[in-house]
């Protein structure tokens, strides 16, 4: 601990000269596993994308075979857009905020293991087809239906606890790490939390509460919500800190509710 009271960061006592980026490798969908090993000088606050980027400039194996360069999603660079999620180090995480000092670090090795996210087809390296996701969305209709791009003057007036409860629920990117680490997600059996937590987000909008049966029932087929495990996993890996188990509770008894006295509405 600093003289400040700050904790400081650990950092490499001694930093290694050289280190190791492991990837998993697949031609296309379907195709087999492969892995390749690249051996890359090590330099300080060096994060996974930027190791990526320094591969594909060469991209020749530790044992010298010169190989295609690896394949994967970037954009924002800044954790917000979350497309360059991956698995690293047997951890699902945005690869443009893991840093290589950190990984090595936590491990105690010089090899830093790359993985596509195994809950989505793997359309090459460490790309994957994350469609499903934005069908998930479709399904509990998440968004706010609008009358037209005219003026419709100032909207419904919101509780300063309820704005803020929304705005937690907002910070998702549909990145896929919550359905990456969720056991109950995978072969359309279950919905997964990120679209639970989006339908509950539009559920407390003044306006799209005039919604609020579609989107409850798009959640009650064979793959909804009745089929979380309670595993709480999507929570733990979250990288925005969105409370995922709390709309899961919170919509749950929605449906609850709008099942046994939703006829007093018709």
């Amino acid at each position: 601990m600093s003289t400040n009271g700050h904790i400081e960061k650990k950092r490499l006592e001694t930093p290694p000269a050289k280190f190791k980026l492991k990837i998993q490798r697949r031609e296309k969908e379907g195709a087999p596993v492969s892995w390749d090993t690249f051996e890359l000088p090590y330099r300080r606050n060096l994060n996974v994308i930027s190791a990526l980027m320094d591969v594909r400039k060469e991209p020749v194996t530790i044992e010298g075979k010169a190989t295609t360069p690896p394949v994967w999603d970037m954009s924002c660079l800044e954790q917000v857009c979350g497309i360059c999620t991956m698995v690293i180090d047997g951890t699902v995480r945005q690869s443009c905020s893991a840093l290589i000092d950190d990984l090595l670090l936590a491990s105690g090795s010089d090899t830093v293991t790359l993985q596509p996210m195994s809950k989505f087809p793997n359309v090459r390296d460490l790309k994957v087809d994350r469609t499903k996701m934005f069908d998930h969305l479709k399904q509990v209709h998440a968004w706010v239906e609008l009358d037209g791009s005219h003026s419709l003057g100032p909207g419904p007036a919101i509780s300063n606890e309820v704005a803020q409860e929304r705005y937690a629920l907002s910070r998702c990117m549909t990145c896929g790490c919550c359905l990456e680490a969720c056991p109950q997600y995978g072969d359309d059996n279950y919905i997964g939390p990120q679209a639970i937590a989006q339908a509950r987000l539009f559920n407390m909008h003044p306006v799209g509460k005039t919604d609020i049966d579609e989107r409850l029932n798009g959640l009650m087929g064979e793959d909804g919500i009745t089929n979380c495990g309670n595993a709480q996993n999507c929570v733990q890996v979250c990288p925005m800190s969105v409370p995922l188990t709390k709309a899961i509770y919170e919509t749950n008894r929605d449906i609850t509710v709008n099942a046994l006295f939703g006829w007093l509405k018709k």
